[in-house]
């Protein structure tokens, strides 16, 4: 399903064949809109739920279905991490960075430069790619928490869950990274992009 508030958005998926989903102007963020959808459409609360945001329109399956398989009592939110390495890239508030712990769970996602580089090498840092694997329970928790000062600062609704103490499990995915949009330029990359898979 396509959950928006835009109806443009909404007829030109109907016009590729995807059912669409019509949800609140109000929504601060792509999870609660999702909450909202969830609802409407009458999902049990052991539906597993994946989150992918209208910016990250090439994720491979692959990673989809690895995500769902990491869910659990004690994983009750899946997403993805690829390395980054280019300067320009580390630098950008558009990429937005996550450290995790030795056993992959998140400890913070940053627009900022994390962790802090004290050497030249570029080594050791992960772009946070947009997805997200939470049963309908979770996500039904999820938006019940108050939003956090670090979510509200940064804008990355991520901080909610860590700020309430949820586990967040963030897999390897070591092929070339989806392409995503969030400048004009990535708007161009991404044609080129369809033009040279079609």
């Amino acid at each position: 399903y396509i959950a928006t508030d835009n109806e443009a958005i909404r007829d030109h998926a109907h016009s590729i064949g995807a059912e669409v989903i019509m949800t609140s102007q109000t929504h601060i963020s792509g999870m609660d809109r999702i909450a909202e959808a969830s609802r409407l459409i009458g999902l049990s609360p052991e539906t597993h739920i994946l989150n992918l945001q209208g910016d990250e329109p090439f994720m491979p399956l692959d990673i989809i279905n690895t995500l769902t398989s990491h869910l659990s009592s004690l994983t009750p939110i899946a997403t993805a991490c690829v390395p980054l390495s280019n300067p320009e890239d580390i630098a950008s508030p558009n990429e937005v960075k996550v450290v995790r712990s030795l056993s992959k769970r998140a400890m913070y996602f940053s627009r900022s430069v994390i962790p802090h580089e004290f050497t030249a090498s570029h080594d050791g840092f992960l772009k946070h790619l947009g997805i997200y694997a939470y049963s309908n329970q979770t996500l039904q928790e999820l938006t019940t928490l108050e939003p956090t000062d670090n979510e509200l600062q940064e804008r990355l609704e991520q901080l909610r869950f860590l700020d309430h103490g949820y586990n967040i499990f963030v897999e390897d995915y070591a092929c070339v990274p989806p392409i995503g949009i969030d400048t004009p330029e990535d708007v161009e990359r991404a044609i080129e992009f369809i033009k040279s898979h079609e």
